[in-house]
């Protein structure tokens, strides 16, 4: 893929003219929503903190949720709008910031998010939660980080229970063309280690991988790939196309009845 080409299919190609009015709603949604807590430190950086979302149904799980942003923009605050729609499947939302890149490299970041699981789980019994069932999902670099934390090497049993991927990159060889690498500075050795794709053993938990219908090109291969890759190991995995959607308008999926709610969901009867 020549660099035009993958600027086109990772940058250029993903945006749409609504994205300004659409995060404008978003953040507004999302400054309505209650927490239980917020800015809850899991790690000296001052990124590592989570908000804390708590349904009032019976407890079914923890979904704990890394945010877009190609790992170097955004914030947990935009993207707290998608904890309502959770609640009443007895599902909690942990909101997850993370420290971004250049002030990290990408394998410090993602060092750095596996510190959030255990301070969610420490969280979530404080308040009564009578298990540990946790559903690691992101979107776009969120999506990357939540299959890492899936395929790390927990000291004892994985904590994951289920992994939801939305829109991620698991390949990120593409991305060393673009701009995106001005801050990300990966080589060719780093982006192969930081590439999950190539890492994916058996005995992983179950994962949705799902993206917008009007992404593009390269977005569908990197979930049709990922999918594979997963079930190529032995793994269960299915994929999930949201028509109509594009990159960032598929999140709505969260704030209405929907195949992805229902997805979700289906998680936390897997014990």
């Amino acid at each position: 893929m020549t660099a035009s080409d993958a600027t086109q299919q990772y940058l250029t190609g993903q945006m749409r003219p609504g994205f300004p009015a659409l995060f404008e709603t978003f953040q507004r949604d999302s400054d309505a929503v209650t927490l239980a807590a917020s800015d809850i430190s899991y790690g000296p950086h001052p990124r590592q903190v989570f908000d804390f979302v708590a349904s009032p149904a019976p407890w079914r799980g923890t979904f704990v949720y890394f945010h877009a942003g190609y790992w170097q923009a955004r914030d947990k605050s935009l993207f707290r709008f998608i904890a309502p729609g959770l609640l009443p499947h007895g599902i909690d939302a942990a909101l997850v910031n993370y420290p971004l890149c250049p002030d990290v490299t990408l394998p410090e970041l993602v060092a750095a998010t596996r510190a959030s699981i255990p301070a969610v789980l420490k969280h979530a019994t404080a308040i009564g939660r009578g298990g540990a069932h946790v559903i690691a999902a992101g979107h776009s670099a969120g999506g990357h980080i939540a299959v890492e934390l899936a395929l790390a090497d927990w000291p004892a049993a994985s904590p994951i229970a289920a992994v939801v991927a939305i829109s991620g990159i698991y390949d990120l060889e593409p991305l060393r063309s673009t701009s995106l690498n001005d801050k990300l500075r990966l080589d060719a050795a780093t982006a192969r280690a930081m590439s999950p794709i190539h890492r994916v053993r058996g005995g992983l938990p179950p994962a949705l991988f799902t993206l917008g219908e009007t992404e593009t090109a390269a977005f569908h291969a990197q979930n049709t790939a990922m999918c594979a890759a997963w079930r190529g190991a032995g793994n269960p995995a299915e994929t999930l196309v949201i028509a109509g959607e594009d990159h960032f308008s598929l999140l709505n999926s969260f704030t209405r009845p929907s195949a992805l709610l229902e997805r979700i969901a289906a998680c936390t009867s897997r014990r």
